[in-house]
């Protein structure tokens, strides 16, 4: 497993080592005494899986609030993705700074997003699968978000606005500007 750091230390791109043969390939994507070894002892305890039928489709910008807070570590299975995280954690020189990556069912990579961070995807391909764990249960009384396309962030999403397939809840959300959050920088 080959771990890069990113513009945010705490987000993390993980890049499992695939063993190839001539049936195809083994990987380990989970293990947790080296994942400990990276992030600290941080348990998993849900996994989540979404399927995304169209190309374009967006989910996101989701966190969930204290005391219920998830870390996440995200895949794609099938197809691909432009992940994001973006700091949320008040007092933190990144704050509202985003990190992406495209995630694959070719290249295997997973991203290691901590508590304190809004996380959402823009899906490549149709019928992409992404599966993520996560650090603790869901929670709707929780789940809170932010405009997936606020100006303010200045993300450069791969699929425009007019395009974008979106749910109701996601064509809603708060902009940055209006974040009320309870998550603070620890350094």
């Amino acid at each position: 497993m080959e771990i890069d750091e990113t513009p945010i230390p705490s987000v993390l791109l993980i890049r499992p080592k695939r063993r190839f043969d001539s049936r195809g390939y083994f990987v380990e994507t989970f293990r947790a005494d080296h994942f400990a070894a990276l992030v600290g002892s941080d348990l998993f305890v849900q996994d989540n899986q979404s399927l995304s039928r169209e190309a374009g489709t967006v989910r996101g910008l989701h966190f969930q609030m204290p005391p219920r807070a998830q870390g996440k570590l995200v895949s794609c299975v099938v197809g691909s993705v432009w992940d994001v995280a973006v700091d949320i954690r008040r007092g933190s020189p990144t704050y509202g700074s985003f990190v992406a990556a495209e995630l694959s069912e070719e290249n295997g990579y997973q991203l290691w997003i901590p508590q304190g961070f809004a996380h959402g995807f823009c899906t490549l391909e149709p019928d992409t699968v992404i599966s993520y764990k996560v650090t603790d249960y869901h929670s709707p009384e929780h789940d809170r978000g932010l405009l997936w396309n606020d100006p303010a962030l200045e993300i450069n999403w791969p699929v425009s606005p007019s395009t974008a397939v979106l749910s109701d809840k996601d064509r809603t959300q708060p902009k940055f500007a209006d974040l009320h959050t309870t998550f603070t920088y620890e350094f």
